[in-house]
C-alpha cells in the first residue's frame, strides 16, 4: 500500500468513526451532521441484510443529506452506489437494465420502473433505525460509486469511482483551499453530476462545511441563496457565471468548472467582487487535474501538487490518484485526455483545445475551435458553439455554428470568416438562438445543438 492509499485509509477511517460537530448543520436550516450519519446506518443495515456485497444500488437523489449518507453506507461495508445523470423514468429503464439493479434509494417514491424496490429514510422501519457504528476496515482501492453520465454526444457512459478518487480529491480540496467547519458552500450544478458530487456532497463531509441544499440556476436565483444564506464559496459553471457579472456576493471562494470560462465573463465577475475565480480543468473520469485565477495573472493551468502530467503526441497525459480505473494508461501510468496543451514555464500548460475539435472537411484538417475564437470577437455574440455535423449518411462532416445573441449580423460573421479561413473550413450552418442549449451539468447539449443546426 504507498503512502497515499495509507493516509486516504486512515482519514476515511476517521470519517467513518463519527462527525467531530455532531450538532453542526450539514445543510443550511436543515439535517445536521449526526442526523447524517444515523440515516447512513440506516440505510446500511437495511442494505447489507437485503442485498448482496456484490449488488449495485441505484441514487436517485440529488438531496445532499440522502446522497452523504448513502455514500457513508457504502464506505461502510455497504453495496455499491450507481448515480445516474437523470431520474426520468424512461432513462432510467434504460440503465436498470444494462446495469441489473433491484433497489433505489431515493428521498420520495418517485416515478420509477415497476418492479424496483424504493429505500427512503421514512421508509425504514422503526426497529431498523439503530445508531450502529460505521467504522470498519477501509481499502481505498474499493470500487465505491459508478457515475453514469449523458455523454458528450448523448451516448451514455459509465465511470467508476474508488473511496481513494472521491475522497482523496475532496480531502485535497479541503487541504488546498483550506475549506474548514467555517465555510458554507452553494453549486449550482445538481449533486449527481462530478463537480456538484465533488464540492456540495464530498467536500462537506471531509471538511464538515455546510452546504446549502437548493440548487440554484438562475443569476437572482443564485444571489438570493447565497446572500440569504451567507455563503462563503460558490461553485458554479460559466453559463451562470455569464448572468453574475455585475452581481455583487461576499464570497471568500470561487470556483467554476465544466468548461472554459469565457475571459469576458471572468473579468466582469472579479472586478464586481474584487476577486477572481478558479477555473477548474479536469472531466468526470479524470477528477480534477489543473486551476487557474487569472485575477492573479495566472493565464495558463497549473496542475494539482497531486498530478504528475507531460505531452503526448501534442496532447495532455496525466498520472493522477483521481482517474477513473476504466481509463487505459501507459506503462508509466499516464492516461491521454483529448486536451491539445503546450508546455508554459513553472510547471504550467495552455490549453489549445480539444483534439476531437479537430475534423477533416473535404479530406482536410479543420480547427473549429480556432472558428470559435474569431466568431466570439464578433458584435452582438454572447456564446457560439462550432460543431462538425454529420452529412450525406454520416459519411463526411459539414461544419455548423450556433451562436447566442439576439443582435447577431449572420451575413457580416461570414464575410469575417472568408477573410480568415479557406473556403473548405467555412461553416455550411450560422443559426442564432436566444439561449444555446445546456444540460443541468453546465456543458453544452451537443445532441440538442446538432438538432437545430440541422432543422
Amino acid at each position: 500500500m504507498t503512502s497515499f492509499d495509507q493516509d486516504i485509509k486512515k482519514d476515511i477511517e476517521a470519517l467513518l468513526r463519527g462527525p467531530k460537530y455532531p450538532d453542526k448543520e450539514f445543510v443550511v436550516g436543515g439535517a445536521t451532521f449526526k442526523e447524517v450519519y444515523r440515516i447512513a446506518s440506516m440505510f446500511r443495515t437495511v442494505l447489507c441484510q437485503e442485498e448482496s456485497p456484490e449488488a449495485t444500488v441505484c441514487l436517485a437523489t440529488d438531496n445532499k443529506p440522502i446522497m452523504a449518507a448513502a455514500i457513508l453506507a457504502s464506505l461502510g461495508d455497504g453495496p455499491n452506489l450507481l448515480v445516474p445523470y437523470t431520474f426520468s423514468e424512461k432513462p432510467l429503464l434504460e440503465i436498470q437494465r444494462k446495469v441489473g439493479f433491484k433497489t433505489v434509494i431515493s428521498d420520495s417514491a418517485g416515478s420509477f420502473p415497476e418492479g424496483l424496490k424504493v429505500i427512503s429514510p421514512q421508509s425504514i422501519p422503526a426497529q431498523k433505525r439503530l445508531d450502529i457504528p460505521l467504522d470498519h476496515h477501509v481499502s481505498p482501492g474499493d470500487e465505491l460509486l459508478q457515475l453514469y453520465t449523458g455523454g458528450s454526444t448523448g451516448s451514455p457512459q459509465m465511470w467508476t469511482k474508488r473511496a481513494e478518487n472521491l475522497f482523496g480529491e475532496g480531502l485535497f480540496l479541503a487541504s488546498h483551499f483550506g475549506v474548514t467547519e467555517r465555510d458554507c458552500i452553494l453549486g449550482t450544478v445538481p449533486a449527481n453530476h462530478i463537480y456538484g458530487l465533488l464540492y456540495t456532497v464530498i467536500l462537506p463531509l471531509v471538511s464538515m462545511a455546510t452546504v446549502v441544499d437548493e440548487t440554484p440556476s438562475f443569476p437572482g436565483e443564485i444571489v438570493t441563496a447565497a446572500v440569504e444564506n451567507r455563503v462563503s464559496i460558490l461553485a458554479s459553471v460559466p453559463a451562470h457565471y455569464r448572468g453574475l457579472g455585475k452581481s455583487k456576493i461576499e464570497l471568500r471562494l470561487a470556483f467554476s468548472s465544466a468548461g472554459m470560462l469565457d475571459e469576458a465573463d471572468n473579468r466582469a465577475f472579479s472586478a464586481t467582487n474584487g476577486m477572481g475565480v478558479t477555473e477548474v480543468y479536469g472531466s468526470t473520469e479524470t477528477g480534477g487535474i489543473a486551476t487557474r485565477n487569472r485575477w492573479l495573472g495566472e493565464d495558463h493551468f497549473t496542475p494539482f501538487p497531486s498530478i504528475r502530467w507531460k505531452t503526448s503526441g501534442g496532447c495532455l497525459a496525466v498520472k493522477s490518484p483521481y482517474i477513473s480505473p476504466e481509463l487505459a494508461v501507459d506503462e508509466e501510468g499516464f492516461y491521454r485526455a483529448g486536451d491539445r496543451v503546450e508546455k508554459r514555464d513553472d510547471n504550467a500548460f495552455a490549453l489549445l483545445g480539444r483534439a476531437d475539435h479537430v475534423t477533416k472537411v473535404g479530406g482536410k484538417r479543420v480547427d473549429l475551435d480556432e472558428i470559435r475564437l474569431v466568431i466570439k470577437k464578433q458584435p452582438g455574440v454572447v456564446d457560439c458553439v462550432v460543431t462538425a455535423v454529420p452529412f450525406g449518411g454520416a459519411r463526411e462532416n459539414l461544419i455548423g455554428v450556433l451562436i447566442e445573441g439576439n443582435t447577431v449580423d449572420i451575413e457580416s460573421i461570414r464575410l469575417v470568416l472568408a477573410d480568415s479561413f479557406e473556403t473548405y473550413a467555412l461553416p455550411r450552418w450560422i443559426k442564432t438562438v436566444e439561449r444555446i442549449p445546456m444540460k443541468e451539468s453546465g456543458k453544452y447539449d451537443s445532441v440538442a445543438i446538432t438538432q437545430l443546426l440541422q432543422q
